[in-house]
């Protein structure tokens, strides 16, 4: 029984050699008697967000590694419906899948199945014939090169590789535009050459297919008996079940005098191809599921899914000085222009976004954080030893009223950290 305690006590000290700040003594003192976080105040401010129209719902959690210590679902699961939200309710994920590809990928580097930084083609093929954008000529047709190094599976996970998303990148909205006209243009360039800049966008769907040809599984497979199945996520799929999709809350989209407007839920599939990037659906409890593993070290309730310095690996820099985190869309009707942190130096490990400097009244230096296009949310910080998540539906990707609920929930989980 004292193997995980110490294996996140060696997670801890790993992390603060990278950069993170010492876990708080008065935290440490005080924690015993703060931890049900005063319930009462984050109740009060998700309910009074719910209540003031600026979400139909919202289920948001946190824990230590060893326990939930706090947990409330409030609203409703679509406006119009009688159907409350509830730690069961089933949620469209989007790129928070990114972690979980991640973390399928780093299991198969434990494995010698795929290496961090060997070329990518040696894995996938596909990936040797890829080429870079190097600009437009005077007729507007691009022009395409060869990249100057190969790809690598360290690129692909810190988007670092060229990948980059049409939502957040003009130039891949005017590349598209052309190669929808001429045939002869691949449909996928890079915008840059490997490991020159950071830009966020499709590199984790390529881990994805790597991770299936290296395992020799489908990812949905892969993902379900490698990393939900041992850590008891039963709620996160690919592919919705009835029963599941009986508890799915459905997408709102926020119109131009800040009312939402329910959306019906998407028709069903059963897709054959799946994407590390996106397209899967979770809870708020069975996510948080897989970050408290994380904080310890990669072990839950006797289930390990990756080796403490493997984890602690994911949670360094690992694109040294590049910045990160800071998207300007060029669809306002999916996405505002994404800066979470002005003014705070923001890099990339593999999985998470970093923050390098603390967040005034909330998360520590060295915290890791991602999202989902619909406005879902988590955060990891290892030097408190603790995790949360909190999961809307709502469209556009960083919608004002949603951050600012979030905003205001990490600033109550804080607070509550504190002693009385």
């Amino acid at each position: 029984m004292t193997a995980r305690p110490n294996r996140r006590q060696a997670l801890w000290q790993t992390l603060a050699i990278a950069g993170a700040s010492a876990l708080p003594t008065a935290t440490l003192a005080g924690f015993a008697a703060s931890s049900q976080l005063r319930n009462h105040e984050i109740d009060r401010l998700l309910q009074a967000s719910v209540d003031a129209g600026d979400l139909p719902g919202v289920v948001a959690m946190a824990a230590t590694g060893k326990a939930v210590i706090y947990e409330g679902a409030f609203g409703v699961r679509c406006l119009g419906a009688s159907a409350k939200m509830s730690d069961d309710t089933v949620f469209r994920i989007a790129s928070m899948v990114k972690l979980v590809t991640s973390v399928a990928a780093m299991q198969l580097v434990e494995r010698g199945k795929l290496k961090l930084d060997e070329p990518a083609e040696a894995i996938d093929p596909t990936l040797a014939s890829v080429q870079v954008l190097d600009g437009f000529d005077a007729h507007g047709a691009p022009q395409l090169r060869p990249p100057k190094k190969p790809l690598t599976l360290r690129n692909l996970l810190t988007h670092t590789s060229g990948f980059s998303y049409p939502l957040w990148d003009e130039n891949v909205v005017s590349y598209l535009r052309t190669a929808r006209s001429r045939k002869n243009l691949p449909r996928k360039v890079l915008m840059f050459d490997p490991g020159t800049r950071w830009s966020y966008g499709g590199s984790l769907d390529k881990v994805g297919r790597l991770v299936e040809i290296a395992s020799g599984e489908r990812l949905d497979r892969y993902v379900r008996d490698h990393v939900c199945a041992p850590l008891g996520m039963s709620n996160t799929t690919f592919s919705i079940s009835t029963h599941q999709r009986a508890r799915e809350a459905s997408l709102h989209v926020r119109r131009a005098d800040g009312t939402l407007e329910p959306q019906p839920l998407e028709r069903p599939t059963a897709p054959s191809i799946f994407s590390g990037g996106g397209g899967i659906y979770s809870t708020a409890p069975d996510y948080l599921t897989l970050l408290r593993a994380l904080l310890n070290g990669g072990s839950l309730r006797g289930a390990s899914i990756l080796r403490p310095e493997t984890v602690a690996l994911m949670s360094r820099n690992q694109i040294g000085d590049l910045e990160a985190g800071i998207l300007k869309t060029t669809n306002p009707a999916l996405s505002n222009d994404v800066d979470f942190f002005p003014k705070v130096r923001l890099r990339w490990g593999f999985g998470h976004m970093i923050n390098l400097d603390p967040i005034p009244d909330g998360r520590s230096a060295g915290s890791l954080t991602w999202a989902g296009l619909f406005n879902t949310y988590y955060w990891i910080d290892p030097a408190y030893g603790i995790a949360a998540v909190i999961m809307m539906q709502v469209l556009p990707f960083a919608d004002t009223r949603s951050l600012d609920v979030y905003r205001q929930f990490e600033r109550a989980i804080y607070r509550g950290l504190k002693p009385a």
